[in-house]
Order: structure tokens, then sequence, then C-alpha cells
């Protein structure tokens, strides 16, 4: 028996070996780049709409819902003031009821209007204007649920006037249960069905 002593192409397989690894790493380094990008641009997508939907939530609480308890408020006076981000308002009996009763009682309320989805029959709906390049938002709000309160809904200041810490009031008055309210938000940019963002939020009032 005679053995084999001959390296030759040995530096060939190790060459290929090595050129394989490279490639290896390169393609494993092309991928995760690749990734962070789309991850990196999908998480830009949504904070945009999640500040769209963030800001619809802040309009109604604190601007729109104080008007709307008042009985002479009128629709088209809110969407004039408004007109700037084509504010619409549906101040139906529908809304009406929400404000005030719990769901079983909203007897006015369509199945669209009473669902949680806040683009089916939306309360309040209004549009954010964007970059020319990249287009606006619109967003969709409505109350999906209500559990009633004691809240004063005039609109006057009612808080007592001050006085020493042994002062004594003669006029009981109850204990304050705010009425809750539970928002379905939505906002989303035009035309991209992706970009969008939903809210849940339980509102005291």
């Amino acid at each position: 028996m005679c053995s084999l002593h001959s390296q030759k192409g040995a530096a060939l397989v190790t060459a290929l070996m090595l050129t394989a690894l490279s490639l290896v790493i390169a393609v494993a380094l092309l991928t995760m780049i690749t990734a962070g990008t789309q991850i990196s641009a999908s998480q830009k997508r949504y904070h945009s709409s999640l500040s769209a939907a963030r800001g619809a939530v802040d309009l109604f609480t604190q601007e729109l819902m104080p008007r709307l308890f008042q009985p002479e408020t009128a629709v088209d006076d809110l969407e004039r003031e408004f007109s700037g981000i084509g504010l619409h308002v549906n101040l139906d009996p529908c809304l009406r009821q929400k404000l005030t009763l719990s769901p079983g009682s909203w007897s006015a309320c369509s199945a669209a209007q009473a669902s949680s989805d806040p683009v089916a029959a939306p309360d309040v709906s209004f549009r954010l204007a964007g970059l020319p390049a990249a287009g606006g938002f619109t967003v969709t709000t409505k109350i999906v649920d209500t559990v009633p309160g004691n809240t004063d809904r005039s609109g006057y200041d009612l808080l007592d006037g001050g006085g020493a810490v042994a002062a004594q009031d003669d006029v009981v008055r109850p204990q304050h249960v705010p009425a809750m309210y539970h928002l379905a938000v939505q906002g989303i940019r035009d035309g991209q069905e992706r970009e969008r963002a939903r809210l849940s939020v339980l509102y005291a009032y």
C-alpha cells in the first residue's frame, strides 16, 4: 500500500470555503440592515398616525365635549370655528344619548353608531394636513361606552370660595362621581391603509 501525501488543490478548497463564509456573513449583514430599515420606516409611519390619534383625543375631550353638553351648541358654529381641519360633528340624538346615558339606553343609535369601530359612523371626524408629498391624516372618534356620573355640565364655575381651615359650609353637596367615557379613535394617513393607529381611551369627565 502507498499513502498519498499530495496537497495539490488544498489552497483552492480553503479559498472556496473562506469565500463561502464571507458570502454568508455579507448576506446576513445585508438582511439585518434591510430588516432594520423596514422596521424603522414602519415605526415612523405608526408614530405619525399615533400622534394624529392622540391629537383627536385632546381635541374631543378638551375642546368639543364640554361644548357638546350645552343644548345651545350649534354644529354649524363648531364646524365653522374649526374649519381649518374640516371638522364634522354628528350631533344627532344618538350622540346626545351617548353623552348622558348608558349604552342600554341608546335607543336613537343604529348598529353602526353603537359599534366599537371608530370608522363606522363616527361621532366626530376631521383631517390633519401633512407634508404635500406624504399627505394628511383622517381622524375619526366615537363614544363606544358611557357610565353616567353626577358631574356638573352647566359650564359654570361652582368651586367653593376660599375660607379658613375651620370654615363651615351649610350647603350639602353629594360626592362627586365622574362620568366615564370609553372612546375609540383612529388616525390613518390618506391613501395608506397600512399607516394607521387605533386608540382605546377611558376618559373621566
